[in-house]
């Protein structure tokens, strides 16, 4: 009776019966693709709880101890209270070592569920109206899990993580003006300094996590929650109708096995496959670099850029400014997540486009959006190869000049001729759609006419099939006629929207 009493009282001043009971009808969307969130939201969760786990025992400084522990090679050398707490974990720490791995791992499939759930909603135009702030909030996850991770991997202050923080200072000092306040204000001083590793501990455990768990839930709950859910087009439905099944209790039973499963998986990849062997690298020391050193492989496209960056620089009223730092470690990043987050309102304002959509396209009905995505990937990729150059001129006996010369050309080349593949493989595959519509579909059944002849029964497409395959109608781009008043044309700005507006939709 109290629980009842309590229950009816807050239903009262917050309503919160009508919006659980709501939320339990919610229909989700039944497609595979929609699963592709949910591995970077439950690797989250790995994260987190195996983050909590190494803060009892990881000690944030920078303080020289003489290391007696259980790993026998390194007693009696000197290292940081950070690493030699990071040894106890991997061999003192009952499970230290697995916590550790699934916490690396986790990180890295975290990470790249994230780059797959983006490039879902990319190509299926699911940041289209109302979605554009869930877009946006999408993009932010990815820049700050990135620089998370980045920072996380610089904890343990082994050799090949402190390389990378040389990297991390040499491309604060090449900011012009600001740049050698930002080193020192991170730093604590001259490089190393002092402070570095109890000012990433505390960007890495707090700030940032805190950040997440803000625009985690945004994202994924309060948003999608409010917001009709997206789906694929099919007989029956529209923007109004959903078909899928509810949150309780199908879809819930359903995302808490995927749970279990990604959590299992996590487990089993620390558990057989051994990542970042902290031990092996040994202490950081800032005049040891170690040989074919290579980031995880979502700060691999940075290092690419570094690479593949001719070494241009130039004086200006005595100071010199490096671009071969500078433009690769600014720029690289800068074009992608600027790219991300301005592409939802450059093509609702190439298209006009204006109207709200729940359902999403298939990628090969719009090929000039497709042909964008793919040479953002080679864009991504290339750069990404790239970062490994010396380990591939090593392992195949090339010239490192030569590895280097190759990725140039195909970091300036790649972009534009997947384009123009990928559009061109759209307009194919959209002409397969339309010959299947109007002659039927093939059902592997061949048959011999009176005449000898040999042909294959085809049978009709089906209603189902047939809202599939045919894409909605586009609008039909503007005319460009003169002004209503006389023979003035339209202001040029109104002009190159329409020029663009008619090339996007002529294919």
């Amino acid at each position: 009776m109290k629980v009842g009493s309590l229950a009816r009282a807050l239903d009262d001043r917050v309503g919160g019966a009508r919006f659980l009971n709501r939320a339990m009808r919610k229909a989700f969307a039944n497609h595979w693709t929609f699963l592709l969130g949910e591995i970077a939201l439950y690797a989250f969760v790995v994260v987190l709880i195996t983050g909590v786990f190494l803060t009892f025992f990881f000690k944030p400084s920078m303080q020289e101890v003489v290391y007696n522990g259980a790993y026998v090679p390194l007693r009696g050398v000197t290292m940081s209270e950070a690493y030699a707490s990071s040894l106890e974990i991997s061999f003192e720490v009952r499970g230290g070592l697995l916590i550790r791995q699934m916490h690396h791992w986790g990180t890295l499939i975290f990470l790249g569920g994230i780059v797959v759930h983006l490039l879902r909603n990319f190509f299926t135009a699911a940041f289209r109206k109302p979605r554009e702030l869930n877009w946006l909030i999408g993009v932010t996850l990815f820049g700050l899990v990135m620089l998370n991770g980045l920072f996380g991997y610089s904890l343990p202050d082994d050799l090949l993580s402190g390389a990378g923080l040389r990297i991390l200072h040499g491309v604060l000092i090449s900011i012009p003006l600001v740049g050698t306040y930002l080193a020192m204000f991170l730093f604590g001083g001259e490089f190393p300094g002092g402070d570095i590793i109890p000012r990433l501990y505390s960007l890495h455990v707090l700030l940032i996590p805190a950040l997440l768990l803000l625009l985690i839930p945004l994202h994924a709950v309060v948003l999608t929650w409010y917001q009709t859910h997206t789906q694929f087009r099919e007989k029956g439905v529209g923007n109004r109708q959903v078909s899928g099944i509810p949150f309780y209790p199908a879809f819930l039973a359903k995302t808490t096995a995927f749970l279990l499963w990604v959590t299992g998986v996590v487990a089993l990849l620390a558990t057989v496959f051994q990542i970042n062997p902290i031990w092996l690298y040994g202490p950081y020391v800032p005049s040891t670099v170690s040989a074919g050193s290579q980031p995880d492989w979502y700060m691999g496209f940075l290092e690419g850029a570094l690479r593949l960056m001719p070494p241009w620089e130039f004086t200006v009223s005595g100071f010199t400014v490096t671009m071969s730092v500078l433009i690769p470690a600014l720029a690289a990043p800068g074009l992608l997540f600027t790219g991300l987050a301005l592409y939802p309102f450059v093509e609702r304002w190439v298209t006009r486009d204006n109207t709200v959509h729940n359902l999403l396209d298939r990628p090969r009905n719009a090929p000039k959006r497709t042909g964008l995505g793919v040479a953002g990937v080679v864009y991504y990729g290339v750069l990404w190869a790239a970062g490994g150059n010396d380990v591939i001129s090593s392992t195949f006996d090339i010239s490192l000049n030569a590895t280097t010369w190759i990725f140039r050309v195909a970091f300036v080349v790649g972009p534009v001729l997947a384009y123009e593949v990928t559009r061109r493989l759209c307009l194919g595959l959209q002409e397969r759609d339309r010959h299947t519509v109007e002659h039927g579909v093939e059902t592997g059944v061949i048959v011999r006419g009176p005449e000898g002849g040999f042909t294959e029964v085809e049978r009709p497409v089906t209603e189902e099939e047939q809202v599939a395959l045919v894409p909605p109608a586009s609008p039909a781009p503007p005319a460009l006629t003169p002004a209503a008043n006389g023979d003035v044309p339209p202001p040029a700005g109104r002009r190159i929207r329409d020029a663009l507006q008619r090339s996007w939709s002529r294919d």
